[in-house]
């Protein structure tokens, strides 16, 4: 694959992958710790022919992103925890009628307005279900400089892919933190955009949610010639209101199967030092840089520890989750949070006797810190 070397910060590498992935749109409002995504993107859409609009909230924001997406075009909104909170309504309509968009979320301390410019992981929890009801939620969560460009591009391809939002969570340690990245070049990243399904026969057979079961609606952009009902109601094939009950059922039903049956599209995962490891440590995000300082520290002094990194947070890597269950006794989970990942962990692994490692008060991990909770446990 060819490369390049940048030097920037997270939320900046955040949205030049959104251009560079074929965003057309922003609508948000500016917030700590991601208002740089905003700013930096305001300035690179209208040189590609996009726009970037500030609108006069957070639900604006999202309603403005959708409206784009409605259209047919790449869009992108981008806030922190609290921001969420109040585009969760939209969320739900996003997943309901199967609108595209990507969502990043610079994660703060919470809850409320809690430490906004200091780091937590608080909004895991919240990303597998920000708004009411049932569907299947897509969470990508960024742990280098580069993958705040990597994952925002493959957001938008999930995006397309699956007719739905994608959230790619950062968090405040990477969104301000200012290095260099090695990046796919611009030409490698269009060579590999894969654009939403359209259809192209007679308008009178369109039938943007008549679908099989496991796939996503077909949504072709709005004002060129098919005619459909956009709605946040249950509906029929053609998106109009409906509350027969197989209908409703199927569809409900098809947001769940959608995702889960491609798993295996959405997975993404990073093993390090597992193949000989006594000790697996799991965590994700900014973490897993001081995880993997630990390890290295910790097999210098004869601990043979690995980590597991979902990079893929939900849907969640049950299957290899379970795997690694079975293959070690000594479990520990390293979150910035009160353990909002773990409880997950605990389930794909059927087990109650994990070790954990928390933190909330908006401090980043040492390797220190983790050195020390494995030499106190294990």
């Amino acid at each position: 694959m060819s490369t390049r070397e940048v030097i920037s910060s997270g939320n900046d590498l955040a949205a030049m992958a959104a251009v560079d992935a074929g965003c057309m749109f922003f609508g948000g409002y500016p917030i700590t710790p991601s208002s740089e995504v905003m700013h930096t993107i305001s300035d690179l859409l209208p040189k590609v022919g996009g726009a970037a609009v500030q609108m006069e909230d957070e639900i604006g924001g999202i309603c403005a992103a959708i409206g784009a997406g409605m259209s047919g075009v790449r869009t992108l909104t981008a806030t922190s925890g609290p921001g969420i909170s109040l585009k969760a309504e939209n969320l739900g309509l996003a997943q309901m009628a199967e609108v595209p968009i990507v969502v990043i979320n610079v994660m703060r301390g919470g809850p409320s307005t809690g430490l906004p410019t200091r780091v937590s992981q608080g909004d895991v929890a919240q990303a597998k279900n920000p708004s009411h009801g049932d569907y299947k939620s897509i969470t990508l969560c960024a742990g280098t400089l580069a993958e705040c460009y990597t994952e925002t591009v493959r957001a938008f391809n999930l995006a397309d892919r699956f007719m739905q939002p994608v959230i790619v969570l950062l968090d405040e340690t990477l969104g301000h933190m200012h290095a260099k990245a090695i990046l796919p070049t611009q030409e490698e990243v269009k060579k590999n955009i894969v654009p939403r399904k359209t259809f192209d026969g007679a308008p009178e057979d369109y039938k943007p949610y008549g679908v099989a079961q496991d796939e996503p609606a077909v949504l072709n952009p709005m004002f060129k010639g098919y005619r459909y009902h956009y709605t946040g109601l249950h509906h029929d094939a053609d998106g109009f209101p409906t509350e027969e009950i197989e209908t409703c059922r199927k569809l409900i039903d098809r947001l769940f199967r959608k995702v889960d049956a491609h798993r295996d599209e959405i997975e993404l995962n990073e093993e390090y030092m597992l193949d000989d490891a006594d000790i697996l440590l799991v965590g994700y995000g900014s973490a897993s840089l001081a995880i993997k300082e630990a390890i290295n520290v910790l097999r210098d002094n004869g601990i043979k520890a690995g980590m597991f990194r979902p990079i893929t947070l939900w849907p969640s890597p049950e299957e290899r989750l379970e795997e690694l269950g079975k293959k070690f006794d000594k479990v520990l989970v390293v979150e910035l949070n009160q353990g909002q990942y773990y409880e997950e962990i605990q389930r794909c692994m059927g087990r109650k006797d994990i070790e954990k490692l928390t933190k909330t008060n908006g401090r980043p991990f040492s390797p220190a810190d983790i050195i020390e909770k494995v030499k106190e446990v294990f």
